[in-house]
């Protein structure tokens, strides 16, 4: 029953979150004159009312779950990865710069091999802030930050001054791909009125799986648990901490240089000058952290988020409210899934448990009866 109330406990904090994210999002457009009613029925007209923006809306889905898949790893680690944007930018570049190098290889071969090379540039990524932990106690918070710069900037000198003149079409961007390495697939577009959703989401729903049986199922996720629970324990056990840090940073890079890959060869077709650090990865931080780490959490959180996302749109073409009031909504609830200790501190003023209040009125009772005695 302890259990059942703790699991119930678990699953409403990120609930609440939401509605509270929401309620206050609502008083926020009520006091700039805004209908909350009307503008958040025109958010999800646009993210599920027609088969184009439900389309729109699993495409925005799909990156998110493989950043929020690498932020789960890592955090079950003991590690916050926030490069996680800098790691999925790699995978993108790569997996474009791959497919304009190989355009003649049949779509068999060079899908495949552009997608695994773009998740070994996100691989390669986290590997380097992962050896610094774990072989130099370097703060991965600081070193994976400092980084996304890093790779922000050197995309944009590979693109305008090592990449071939062929493979671009200006100094701010490149050709596009060929059709052997789009994640496209023809009759998924015309399902959705011709959305931009890629088979990429067939692979973050395989990858949700994937994820949960390697973290839950096997030997290297239980290691991997270990360490982020106590990684001394897990040394006096037998288990390398230097080993598992490495790998889950390995593992969590891999994971958001796939979201940068299904960005680049579903939904655009080439790369860009980007001017600041990819959405992806700190919204996946976000998505992560609301759904708990887990696979199911990650895709209702994922999908969430994109309804927000696509549906701000919505909200500021119908009912011209600000898109900058729906990253408020986001924030909103990104703030109290990290103040969930509130949350959990409300539900058990009302909704105490009883063994545990069974335990403390134990405990209470013998120093009232001693004292009684000290008085006689």
């Amino acid at each position: 029953m302890n259990d059942r109330n703790e699991k119930i406990r678990n699953l409403l904090v990120p609930i609440l979150s939401v509605v509270i994210g929401l309620l206050l999002g609502a008083i926020i457009m009520l006091a700039f004159g805004y209908n909350p009613v009307t503008g958040y029925s025109s958010m999800l007209d646009a993210a599920l009312g027609t088969k184009r923006g439900m389309g729109e809306t699993l495409r925005q889905a799909t990156p998110l779950i493989f950043t929020a898949l690498g932020f789960s790893v890592a955090n079950s680690a003991g590690f916050f990865n926030i490069g996680l944007s800098g790691q999925a930018l790699c995978g993108w570049i790569v997996s474009i710069w791959a497919a304009l190098a190989f355009p003649d290889l049949p779509k068999v071969v060079l899908l495949p091999l552009v997608v695994i090379l773009g998740a070994l540039a996100g691989a390669i990524a986290a590997a380097i802030p992962g050896l610094l932990r774990a072989f130099f106690g370097t703060s991965e918070v600081i070193v994976t930050i400092m980084m996304n710069y890093i790779l922000l900037y050197s995309s944009t000198f590979m693109l305008q001054d090592v990449m071939p003149e062929s493979f671009r079409s200006s100094l701010d961007s490149t050709v596009p791909i060929p059709e052997g390495a789009s994640l496209r697939l023809p009759w998924l577009t015309q399902f959705f009125a011709g959305s931009r959703v890629s088979s990429g989401l067939f692979l973050a729903l395989v990858m949700l799986v994937v994820v949960w049986f390697l973290m839950k199922k096997t030997t290297l996720g239980y290691e991997i648990r270990s360490v982020g629970l106590n990684p001394f324990a897990s040394e006096y056990a037998g288990m390398s901490s230097k080993r598992t840090i490495v790998l889950s940073m390995v593992i969590s890079g891999a994971l958001a240089g796939l979201g940068g890959v299904v960005e680049g060869l579903g939904t655009y077709h080439n790369f860009f000058v980007q001017t600041a650090s990819l959405s992806i990865g700190f919204d996946g931080m976000a998505v992560s952290l609301l759904g708990g780490g887990t696979s199911i959490g990650i895709l209702l959180s994922a999908l969430l988020f994109s309804i927000l996302k696509i549906g701000g749109l919505g909200m500021q073409t119908v009912a011209e409210v600000p898109f900058e009031i729906v990253n408020v909504s986001i924030a909103l609830i990104i703030f109290f899934v990290g103040i969930n200790f509130v949350i959990r501190l409300g539900l058990a003023k009302l909704w105490p448990d009883k063994k545990q209040v069974e335990i403390v009125e134990t405990l209470e009772t013998p120093s009232d009866q001693s004292q009684e005695g000290g008085e006689l």
